[in-house]
């Protein structure tokens, strides 16, 4: 199967094909088909609002699509991140919530899976690491569990015997993208959002100092909101006036998909190493990833992405040399100056929810709810009060209702 094929069957599952041409008016318009932008369309309905969504490309063409499906806030958690781990943390608290009211909204099942992640060191210096990693997680609360090399193994029971420590992360889930973005898309679709795909929106539309619409092609959609969610593309240049300019930019990332069969076996638990992150997925798929490569806009897959994924692969699960390589991908994070979101009211009539770096599947739910607070109420709940975009200037800025 080629990569497109695989991923245009991750996307579509039996998906109804979205509107063609964008309503004259809505009460809110979301920039991005991504995760982000339909979770936040889907809450905005279920709070009573008529809702389209514009998208430049195709839904979930920028990264979720792209991305493994982790909801893995103690695996994630590094030097630095401190400030990001409550937000995560409320964030995975939600998923039940939100995976239940989906599922059922969409008649659709997400493959929501709760084995925990499992995160190896071979050697020396890679233990040590890990022992510091695992220090971090105590001190900030979490449940992490110190593994020797035969207690992962006893986990995994594929690993490479070289492999020397573990940490087990048991309330770090997953899901799978492509049946999320299907979900999210029908249950869009149901409540009567307008998606419209390859639909760039030109320029905002503004009023003195308030925006009331965006420009496309198509003409002016006019809505008494606007949410710009485009991911990667949230930073660039030319839509937002200089004062209001994101600090985001894109992070490629290069994944691939292995498929399983009785013969190879596959893994019980997600798994980290240093390299890479492996997730199986119920569809007999083994999801690896993924690269980091900060190159801009520059698409595509590499043999060095592609070596250094196998490679990493390898390294603990031999296994790997049997499966098939079905698909090898890549897609763009949309990833901040502080590697945290920006959710925020920019000016009157404008609202962003971007920048979520490698933790969009994680922290959907908890976006989606802070956006609809903010739109129903001008303001943000206490949750996601710190990631306005004022924290990246040097001087506080003035926040619009």
């Amino acid at each position: 199967m080629t990569p497109n094929a695989f991923l245009n069957l991750r996307r579509t599952h039996g998906v109804a094909p979205p509107a063609a041409v964008a309503p004259a008016r809505s009460d809110v318009v979301v920039v991005g088909a991504g995760l982000i932008g339909l979770s936040i369309a889907w809450r905005l309905t279920q709070a009573g609002r008529s809702v389209t969504v514009v998208e430049r490309d195709t839904v979930g063409a920028g990264a979720s699509l792209a991305a493994t499906g982790m909801l893995a806030p103690a695996a994630e958690h590094e030097p630095g991140s401190d400030p990001l781990l409550p937000l995560a943390l409320e964030s995975l608290s939600r998923w039940p919530g939100f995976r239940d009211a989906l599922q059922a909204a969409a008649g659709l099942d997400i493959d929501y899976r709760e084995e925990g992640t499992l995160v190896l060191a071979i050697g020396r210096d890679e233990v040590e690491r890990l022992r510091f990693r695992h220090d971090l997680q105590k001190r900030s609360g979490l449940d992490a569990r110190w593994l020797t090399g035969p207690e992962a193994r006893a986990r995994e029971p594929r690993l490479r015997p070289a492999v020397t420590a573990g940490l087990y992360c048991p309330h770090d889930h997953q899901v799978d993208p492509s049946r999320v973005m299907a979900a999210l898309v029908r249950a869009c679709l149901a409540a009567g959002v307008a998606i419209v795909e390859g639909c760039a929106v030109e320029a905002l539309d503004w009023s003195a100092d308030r925006v009331t619409g965006v420009r496309t092609a198509q003409g002016i959609s006019r809505a008494d909101t606007v949410v710009l969610a485009s991911g990667a593309w949230s930073g660039e240049t030319g839509l937002l006036p200089d004062h209001l300019a994101l600090p985001v930019r894109p992070l490629r990332g290069q994944s691939l998909a292995l498929r399983t069969t009785a013969r190879t076996g596959t893994l019980a638990h997600m798994v980290w190493t240093e390299q890479v992150h492996m997730a199986p997925k119920s569809d007999g798929h083994l999801i690896v990833g993924a690269t980091v490569e900060d190159c801009g806009f520059v698409p595509g897959v590499t043999a060095g992405g592609l070596y250094a994924l196998l490679e990493g692969a390898r390294r603990v699960l031999p296994g790997i040399e049997e499966m098939a390589v079905e698909a090898i991908w890549s897609g763009f994070r949309p990833t901040s100056d502080d590697d945290a979101p920006i959710i925020d009211a920019l000016a009157p009539g404008l609202v962003v929810a971007t920048g979520h770096h490698r933790n969009g599947y994680l922290l959907a739910p908890a976006t989606a709810d802070a956006v609809a607070a903010l739109v129903a109420e001008g303001t943000l709940p206490d949750y996601a009060r710190d990631f306005g975009r004022a924290r990246f200037a040097s001087a506080p800025q003035r926040v619009f209702a």
